[in-house]
C-alpha cells in the first residue's frame, strides 16, 4: 500500500485546505477539527479520494441521511476514474458489514460493544477489503462507533466540530481520539468561507466552547428577528424571498415536522417558480427522501438533519418552540450555533406568539427587530 500522499491537484481547495489535506498521511487513524464554513464536508471527500487511490475500498460516512446526499454529489465531481468512492450513511454500512441482524440495543441504535466482538473474531480475514473510512461530522456517533471501526477499518479520518454535537449519542474530539487509539493524528482547518461577518458574530452568541473562530472578511446585511401572526405571513415571507432572488437556495428549518409539513402545503399553494422541497428522515424513498441540494428554490428540513448544510437564505421558522428551554442549556445554544451557521447571505429568526423567546433577547446590535 501506498504510505505517502499521491499528488493530486484540487483548484478548488484554499491554501489552508490543501495544507491541511497535505499533513494528512495516507495511514493511521486521524481526527480533522474547524468550524462551521471552514470546508470540513468539502475537504472529507477529497480525503477519501485520496485514500481511494491506494487501492483499499474507501467509505465516505455520515450519519445523515441527507449529508449523504450532499457528499455523494460533492464526489461525483471529485472521483477519480478506477478509484471508486462510496458515500453511505453510518446505518448502511453497518447493515452491509455485519447484516440485517446486526445486535441493537433497546433505542433501537446499533449495539456497538457486541460489533465490536464481531469484528475482533474476524481480524485479518479479507486484508484486501478492509476499508479506509472517512467520516464527516463525526462527532454525532458515540465513542463505541469508533472502538469499532478501530478494528474494521484499515484507516479511519473523522472530521468534527464539538460545538456541533446535536444527537444524543455524540463524541467529544478526546472520546474519539480515546476510541482510536493514543496514536491518532489531529489537524485543524481554520477560516470560514460560508457566512458573513454579521452572520458568524451571531452565531457566537451561541457557541459553547472550543477555540474562537476566525472572523470572515465578506460582510453582509445583519440577521434578522421577525415576529409574524401565523403561519401564513411567514410563508408569504419565504414566498417573496424567493421571488427576490430565483437563484437563491432558501433552507427553512423546523424543529416539528409537523410544521414543515404545514409550511410545505402553504408553499404549494403560494406559485413558486421553483417547487419547494420538503425532506423526511421517516420517508422511506422518493420526494421526500431523495432531494436536489443543488437547485435553486426552497428547501423545508428539519433542524436535526440540517447538519452539514448551507444555503444562501435560512429561516429558522419556529423559535417559538423553545421558549421553554433555559436559554444557557447547552443543547439550545448548540442546536442554534448550527442553524445559524448555514446561512451564506441571510438570517431570518422568525417565531409566533405573544413574547419574543428568552433566548431571542439580548441580541441587539447582532440582529435587527421586525
Amino acid at each position: 500500500m501506498t504510505t505517502v500522499n499521491t499528488p493530486v491537484l484540487h483548484p478548488d481547495l484554499t491554501p489552508a485546505q490543501r495544507d491541511c489535506l497535505d499533513a494528512l498521511p495516507l495511514t493511521g487513524h486521524h481526527i480533522v477539527s474547524g468550524p462551521p464554513g471552514s470546508g470540513k464536508s468539502l475537504l472529507a471527500a477529497h480525503r477519501a479520494v485520496h485514500l481511494a487511490l491506494t487501492g483499499r475500498p474507501t467509505v465516505l460516512l455520515s450519519r445523515s441521511n441527507l449529508l449523504r446526499q450532499l457528499l455523494r454529489d460533492t464526489l461525483q465531481g471529485l472521483t477519480v476514474p478506477g478509484a471508486p468512492v462510496e458515500a453511505a450513511t453510518v446505518h448502511g454500512w453497518v447493515l452491509r458489514h455485519f447484516g440485517y441482524g446486526a445486535p441493537r440495543t433497546q433505542d433501537g441504535w446499533f449495539d456497538w460493544t457486541a460489533l465490536t466482538h464481531q469484528a475482533a473474531t474476524s481480524l485479518g480475514a479479507g486484508e484486501a477489503d478492509v476499508p479506509h473510512l472517512v467520516v464527516d461530522e463525526g462527532q454525532d456517533l458515540s465513542p463505541g462507533f469508533y472502538r469499532l471501526v478501530r478494528l474494521a477499518a484499515a484507516s479511519v479520518t473523522v472530521f468534527a466540530d464539538e460545538c456541533q454535537r446535536l444527537t444524543e449519542t455524540n463524541s467529544t474530539l478526546t472520546e474519539i481520539t480515546g476510541a482510536l487509539g493514543r496514536s491518532t493524528g489531529r489537524v485543524e482547518v481554520s477560516g470560514n468561507h460560508r457566512n458573513t461577518r454579521e452572520i458568524a458574530s451571531l452565531a457566537e452568541h451561541f457557541r459553547t466552547g472550543g477555540p474562537q473562530p476566525v472572523m470572515p472578511l465578506r460582510s453582509g446585511s445583519l440577521p434578522v428577528i421577525r415576529h409574524y401572526s401565523g403561519g401564513q405571513g411567514l410563508v408569504d415571507d419565504i414566498a417573496t424571498a424567493a421571488t427576490r432572488q430565483p437563484r437563491h437556495r432558501i433552507g427553512v428549518i423546523v424543529n416539528s415536522l409537523r410544521t414543515g409539513a404545514d409550511l410545505m402545503r402553504r408553499l404549494e399553494r403560494s406559485g413558486l417558480a421553483h417547487e419547494p422541497q420538503l425532506y423526511s428522515s421517516a420517508a422511506p424513498s422518493g420526494r421526500y427522501r431523495d432531494l436536489d441540494l443543488d437547485r435553486p428554490g426552497v428547501v423545508v428540513v428539519h433542524r436535526a438533519s440540517a447538519k452539514g448544510l448551507d444555503f444562501d437564505t435560512v429561516v429558522i421558522a419556529d423559535a417559538e418552540s423553545d421558549s421553554a428551554t433555559d436559554p444557557t442549556a447547552a443543547t439550545l445554544r448548540m442546536a442554534y450555533y448550527v442553524m445559524i451557521t448555514r446561512a451564506r447571505q441571510r438570517l431570518v429568526l422568525g417565531w409566533q406568539g405573544s413574547r419574543l423567546p428568552r433566548h431571542l433577547e439580548g441580541l441587539h446590535g447582532w440582529t435587527q427587530m421586525r
